[in-house]
């Protein structure tokens, strides 16, 4: 039996060296080549510590054997070594340093080097910022097929920065990107069809773009294909259909969604309806910041539809919806403000101002965080 599980064991790992680096040595194999100097092996060895499939996870020991195989000019393995200092990942942070062996990999024409590179560019990462060099590298990758390249272009396209704009161009390389299954770019693309930017208009064609991403498990698709659902845009009017699609995308923590969401709950579309449920999806949103949602938690509390009736509570939501670019709410925070006494005015006032406090120390928490 112990036979029987080794030669098991021993297939299992040649599977997975496969999969992960193309390599079809055993692992005792691709180390002696590695330690010999073999830089395809090196990267290779580096992919497995990287994954921690057939060896413990380890960043460091990654980036070692990467770095073996860059000096020697390697570009799959330069560019790997860039994004570890990209990211910081078995290495400190360094764009700088990142953008150093992006470039290595870039003159030798790895694609993924280039879009990176123009990534760089774009944003002033490890370079200055210069948006004229950021285009060069994506289009150099572009037109070798890559779809975060082809993706990015597209974009430079749409906002009509250093190139002019041409909306058809942007719609052209979003398709090639979309193509090949790039969730972002097939996302673009179904907006450039909803919206008749670069094509015709087209809601079905929005729609169809816009399921290819929602199949792939992005949330900003499922909620707009459960939009088109509930709206009949492209696809036919379905409000359970629509419910389905915004819960997939609510439970991925789209604010919009859980609005969405809450609202179906409220009217009963899709859905039984039950106000304690849709409370329960617009405090998630109203929690996220989404003026919206607060707005109808507000509204929730003022009149005692599943939640008790609290008029400070409705106070405190109106106001921070009003923040968020909903003025509408002032109107009925005064409403609110007519049925309280001034101390319990004054008390929400007190109680708003403790809760900005805590939304900036979590949202300074958040931006401190790795």
């Amino acid at each position: 039996m112990t036979i029987v599980r080794t030669v098991i064991g021993t297939l299992a790992l040649a599977l997975m060296l496969v999969a992960a680096t193309g390599c079809t040595l055993s692992l005792d194999e691709l180390r002696i080549a590695a330690e010999e100097g073999d830089a395809e092996a090196q990267f290779a060895l580096g992919e497995i510590y990287r994954q921690g499939e057939a060896v413990p996870q380890d960043s460091a020991e990654a980036v070692k054997w990467w770095r073996k195989a860059a000096e020697q000019g390697d570009a799959k393995a330069q560019v790997s070594l860039g994004i570890a200092y990209g990211k910081g990942k078995g290495v400190p942070q360094d764009s700088a340093e990142a953008v150093k062996w992006w470039r290595k990999a870039a003159k030798q024409g790895d694609s993924k080097a280039q879009s990176s590179l123009g990534i760089a560019y774009r944003i002033g990462a490890g370079v200055p910022q210069d948006d004229a060099e950021a285009i060069k590298w994506w289009r150099k990758a572009a037109e070798q097929g890559d779809a975060v390249a082809q993706t990015s272009l597209g974009n430079a396209y749409s906002r009509g920065k250093v190139v002019p704009q041409n909306h058809f161009k942007a719609a052209r390389w979003w398709r090639k990107a979309a193509k090949q299954g790039f969730v972002h770019a097939q996302n673009l693309l179904g907006y450039a069809y909803y919206n008749g930017k670069g094509v015709l208009q087209d809601y079905t064609e929005a729609a169809r773009w816009r399921r290819k991403a929602a199949e792939q498990g992005d949330a900003k698709a499922q909620n707009l294909l459960g939009f088109a659902y509930y709206n009949g845009e492209g696809v036919p009017q379905s409000y359970a259909e629509a419910v389905k699609w915004r819960r997939k995308a609510a439970g991925q923590g789209s604010a919009e969604a859980q609005a969405g969401l809450g609202l179906a709950y409220y009217d009963g579309e899709g859905v039984p309806q039950d106000h304690a449920e849709a409370v329960k999806w617009w405090r998630k949103a109203a929690e996220q910041g989404y003026g919206l949602a607060q707005g109808r938690l507000a509204l929730a509390y003022f009149v005692g539809e599943g939640v008790p009736q609290d008029y400070g509570e409705a106070y405190i939501w109106f106001t921070l919806s009003a923040m968020n670019r909903h003025p509408e709410s002032i109107r009925f925070r005064r409403e609110v403000e007519e049925r309280m006494t001034e101390a319990e005015i004054q008390a929400a006032r007190e109680e708003f101002a403790a809760r900005l406090v805590a939304i900036d120390e979590r949202q300074s928490a958040e931006d401190a965080a790795p």
